[in-house]
């Protein structure tokens, strides 16, 4: 019966201040500073590949029939286009306009840039028959899971078609390109 008084004395015996640790301290306070939160959820770190400074992507076939559409079958709109050196000047512009476009900037955060610019210039070389070869994922796949809209689809247009005005394109080869792509919409919208 004594323990038992003496812990009920114990209990009652009022705090003093000295003995109440103030929680705000810094001892007190955990230190998350040196936590690797990315390992801590199991969040997979993507390396860079050296040679080309993109991000892995899951393995693929490669096909010029992932490029959603046939080419063109003359140079004439490799030629309205400024051959290579204007559809890179076109896709850079493009690219840049979507990063930074507050409607649809968003489905380019966390996106490999550099992966996005060489396949899409790829993609546009080889639908204006400029002389490349497309080797990135067919449009489906490489549009999944971004929950792109009828509405983000209609900006990245807008912002397409500026960055070929910009570059002197023809209205009547934008016109051209325009409708060469516009069936992909099917595999680039979800929602």
């Amino acid at each position: 019966m004594t323990l038992a008084l003496a812990f009920a004395l114990l209990a009652a015996q009022p705090v003093t201040p000295e003995a109440q640790a103030e929680p705000d301290t810094p001892a007190q306070q955990d230190d998350f500073s040196g936590v690797d939160w990315e390992k801590e959820f199991g969040v997979e770190k993507r390396q860079v590949d050296p040679a080309t400074g993109e991000l892995p992507v899951d393995p693929y076939v490669q096909s010029p029939a992932n490029a959603g559409a046939t080419p063109f079958s003359r140079t004439g709109m490799a030629t309205a286009f400024g051959g290579q050196d204007g559809i890179r000047r076109i896709i850079d512009r493009f690219v840049d306009l979507n990063t930074t476009d507050p409607r649809i900037e968003a489905i380019f955060k966390n996106q490999d840039l550099i992966r996005l610019r060489r396949t899409l210039f790829e993609q546009f070389c080889y639908l204006l028959d400029a002389g490349c070869t497309y080797t990135g994922r067919d449009m489906k796949t490489a549009h999944k899971d971004l929950g792109t809209t009828r509405a983000d689809l209609n900006a990245l247009v807008e912002n397409l078609q500026r960055a070929m005005r910009e570059n002197k394109v023809p209205f009547a080869a934008q016109n051209r390109l325009l409708a060469k792509l516009a069936p992909m919409d099917k595999d680039v919208v979800e929602r």
